[in-house]
């Protein structure tokens, strides 16, 4: 799950920069894709944080 929350946490990156236009021409294949994501990244952080917590919680118990 670890490896999930890292993954939802790079995507969030770049679906932020693709939303702010700083990935230049290749910026708009992901804003086609995912318009949402890419206003509102915080759906990835959130998600991010949530696939952490509960890997941390699983390899604990």
């Amino acid at each position: 799950m670890h490896y999930v929350g890292g993954a939802l946490a790079i995507a969030a990156g770049l679906f932020s920069s693709a939303g702010l236009l700083q990935l230049g021409s290749s910026g708009a294949e992901p804003y086609q894709y995912g318009a949402t994501l890419c206003d509102k990244p915080l759906y990835l952080l959130v998600a991010a944080g949530l696939a952490a917590a509960w890997g941390a919680y699983v390899s604990v118990r």
